[in-house]
């Protein structure tokens, strides 16, 4: 270590945020990015582990926003890559690499027939909604008020809504995510309330006639990691199914709580599936999937596809054989260690909490958990909401975490990867016990 330690962003970083600045607007080409006030910047990983600019090692909960199911610098990944790059890097033709990855797809999803890929979540999101309008020819979708689907319009709406604009619980209001979303388009979405058995299914029926899909995430992420209540996943299943709506589930980011997935942990019977993260091995690709009769709108080779579908890297063979490694080696044994891994840390966190008897809570399942200034858990996004001193307390949380060699992200969601030990679960509990008792003047006057 430098030193400049854990507490203080050195002079590389501010160099290169600098350097930044002048190229990029707001300094980064992510809005996703951190920064407290400046972001980290990296130099290299390997396992669970970074190291930035700065001399600095972090364990690292944030995985590339959970991408990186296998830490950094996973050797399979790298040989595959290595071999293919000398053969090239993409062709205006398909490889046998498509193949292989969409063999192994198919086979682990229930209810998945046919899948094609794309390059992003946000692409995947944006086919699969656009296959439900061409299956069902009507225009409109339904989804969870809270909900992140990535940058296409339509999944945008409600996603960062608050108490000041989510309207009548009973009839949630279309928020637009940014200045100059056509009104169109919060024409077009009815957005839903996570858990909510009544409102989900008076809604849905209320707007069959325009509804072509309703996308939902298992557990929402950005919207508390909440877990489905089994009788909401079979009134979503089972309404979906009566009325029509072609029901597609998000898994871009939970595909990781399992061998199958999380609808198939959780439940749900969707038409279609979107993928992304960690089906590409640390490369850029998205998927959509789903069943013969709904994915026969992208075409059958027999004469011109309802929903014609291209990408000049989609299914390029980087993103292939890097996701066929990954994915070859997350077998039922891996997500058993990440299991474990997770529900011991969850029930260290809880204990934790217990412990202080503080205003903390904790959500998550599988390999992903989150934080909340609260003590009760959420059931639904709104829930979620924090106070400024929430809020606060948050930022707290993770630059202790940060002083202590821990990227905790800010309010979203955290996960473990395969390289992680117990050894890695005990610093991530002793950090926030730390937390706990040396920050309570903090904590109890902005939590409630």
């Amino acid at each position: 270590m430098t030193e400049t330690g854990h507490n203080s962003i050195g002079h590389n970083s501010a160099e290169l945020f600098a350097r930044a600045k002048r190229v990029f607007g707001d300094g980064t080409t992510r809005a996703t990015i951190e920064r407290d006030p400046i972001p980290r910047y990296i130099t290299g990983g390997k396992g669970a582990y970074v190291t930035d600019v700065d001399g600095r090692r972090f364990l690292d909960l944030n995985g590339n926003f959970t991408t990186l199911i296998h830490g950094h610098g996973f050797e399979p990944v790298i040989e595959a890559v290595s071999r293919q790059i000398r053969s090239g890097s993409c062709f205006a033709n398909p490889t046998r690499h498509e193949i292989a990855l969409a063999e192994l797809m198919v086979e682990r999803v229930p209810g998945m027939d046919w899948i094609r890929f794309v390059n992003t979540g946000t692409e995947a999101v944006l086919f699969a909604v656009k296959a439900a309008r061409a299956y069902t020819g009507r225009p409109a979708i339904a989804k969870i008020e809270g909900a992140y689907h990535g940058a296409y319009d339509w999944a945008e709406v409600s996603q960062a809504s608050g108490p000041t604009t989510w309207g009548d619980p009973l009839a949630p209001s279309a928020v637009g995510n940014y200045r100059g979303m056509p009104a169109s388009v919060l024409h077009e979405v009815v957005p839903l309330r996570f858990n909510d058995v009544e409102g989900c299914r008076r809604l849905l029926e209320k707007n069959a006639h325009r509804l072509a899909a309703l996308i939902i995430d298992p557990v929402p992420s950005r919207a508390g990691l909440i877990t489905p209540d089994p009788e909401f996943v079979e009134t979503i299943n089972a309404t979906a199914r009566k009325l029509g709506i072609v029901l597609i589930a998000d898994e871009v980011l939970n595909f990781r709580q399992g061998y199958e997935g999380a609808s198939a942990r959780h439940g749900f019977r969707p038409d279609l599936f979107t993928f992304g993260k960690i089906i590409g091995g640390g490369l850029p690709i998205g998927a959509i999937g789903g069943s013969k009769e709904v994915m026969s709108v992208f075409g059958t080779g027999e004469q011109r596809a309802p929903l014609p579908a291209g990408g000049t890297f989609s299914a390029n063979p980087l993103s292939m054989v890097a996701g066929l490694a990954s994915m070859t080696a997350l077998g039922q044994a891996a997500f058993e260690h990440l299991g474990s891994l997770g529900d011991r840390l969850r029930s260290r966190l809880r204990e934790e909490i217990a412990r202080r008897d503080a205003p903390f809570s904790v959500t998550g399942v599988a390999s992903l958990f989150r934080i909340h200034p609260k003590r009760q858990a959420p059931k639904e996004f709104r829930d979620t909401a924090l106070s400024g001193a929430q809020s606060a307390t948050m930022t707290a949380l993770t630059r202790a975490f940060a002083a202590s060699g821990v990227i905790l992200p800010n309010g979203a969601a955290a996960c473990l990867s395969t390289p992680m030990t117990d050894n890695d679960i005990h610093l991530v509990g002793d950090v926030f016990a730390e937390f706990l008792s040396t920050h309570s003047h903090v904590f109890e006057s902005h939590t409630a």
